[in-house]
């Protein structure tokens, strides 16, 4: 059984990182590759590169920038952003990418997934769910998944698609909660542990991470298999090192990173 894993994510618009709340409001934060390896030298798990404006742009994901971080990265690499076809999939696995991240492809055509995991296994298939809560829906008050980095609603229930989306052949579900995207206040807990009780994959609890015990929450009452961040670790307020020393001291099992942590910062103030 895989430990529980800490996964960078970098947005990436034009090929650059980008960061923002809610989906709104982007804002430059460096060179992708460079923030990749930074990453991997704190200790980060696994990297994962979504081309955000790819789908509403109709264009594929720059090849190209996955091809130089697949150069200098050592940890799993997973790309998303305008993946529509085997092809895609394809050219992105090639360019070094060990992962490939679907959504809006997967609700326009629910059978890539299939076909994916059929062509190149179900560990290289992301069913990649954007969701955010609704008072009204084709079921009635609940999660509905977006499409097209956010910007278009679905009548897919968060959890039903979820469901679907396993069964169809994905390997794994990054979940993000858009009502808690960069807003640092933790992750949509009922949300994520609705979906890991659903399916029976491994999930990534995405969108409101602030601090470690946001992070241990996660894990422990969202059952997530792995964790997803960005915002401050860009921002610098902490380091995949600091946090990883938390959840350990709080007795989560995090894969031993070798580098010298410094004083814990006030994210990690609640470890013991």
């Amino acid at each position: 059984m895989l430990r529980p894993r800490i996964i960078v994510c970098l947005d990436v618009k034009d090929g650059r990182g980008v960061k923002g709340t809610n989906f709104v409001g982007l804002r430059d934060v460096g060179d992708p590759v460079e923030l990749a390896q930074r990453y991997e030298a704190e200790g980060a798990d696994e990297i994962v590169y979504l081309d955000i404006s790819a789908s509403h742009e109709g264009r594929g994901t720059l090849l190209e920038l996955v091809q130089r971080t697949a150069q200098v990265l050592f940890i799993p690499l997973t790309v998303g952003g305008g993946v529509r076809t085997e092809t895609d999939m394809n050219a992105l696995l090639r360019a070094g990418a060990d992962k490939v991240s679907v959504n809006s492809g997967a609700v326009r055509d629910p059978q890539l997934l299939t076909r994916g995991a059929e062509l190149f296994g179900s560990q290289c298939v992301v069913a990649s769910i954007d969701a955010a809560w609704s008072e009204e829906g084709s079921d009635g008050p609940g999660w509905y998944h977006h499409t097209h980095g956010g910007r278009k609603r679905t009548d897919l229930e968060a959890v039903s698609w979820a469901r679907e989306c396993a069964a169809l052949g994905a390997g794994e579900i990054l979940l993000t909660s858009m009502d808690r995207d960069g807003v640092r206040t933790g992750y949509d807990l009922k949300l994520t542990a609705a979906v890991a009780e659903a399916v029976n994959v491994p999930v990534i609890a995405s969108g409101g991470a602030g601090e470690a015990a946001h992070l241990r929450d996660g894990f422990t009452q969202g059952h997530a298999d792995a964790v997803l961040l960005a915002g401050i670790l860009h921002d610098g307020l902490t380091t995949v090192g600091e946090l990883k020393k938390a959840l350990s001291a709080w007795g989560i099992p995090v894969r031993d990173t070798s580098i010298a942590n410094g004083p814990p910062t006030p994210s990690t103030s609640e470890a013991p």
